[in-house]
């Protein structure tokens, strides 16, 4: 767990920079990592949050 605790928070952290620096050079493709990587994050957050789900179920 916290393995992906760290993941997660190495992600946010790599996003939000790429978010940062699209603020600060208005380069359009800083803008689009930073949602392909938002895109994946929440993706996997949801197929992880699902598991526990199903987990709980059975």
């Amino acid at each position: 767990m916290l393995f992906f605790r760290w993941l997660g928070m190495m992600f946010a952290l790599g996003i939000i920079a790429s978010f940062g620096l699209y603020i600060a050079t208005g380069q359009e493709r800083f803008k689009r990592i930073g949602l392909m990587g938002l895109r994946w994050v929440v993706l996997a957050g949801l197929g992880f949050f699902a598991v526990l789900i199903l987990e709980r179920i059975a």
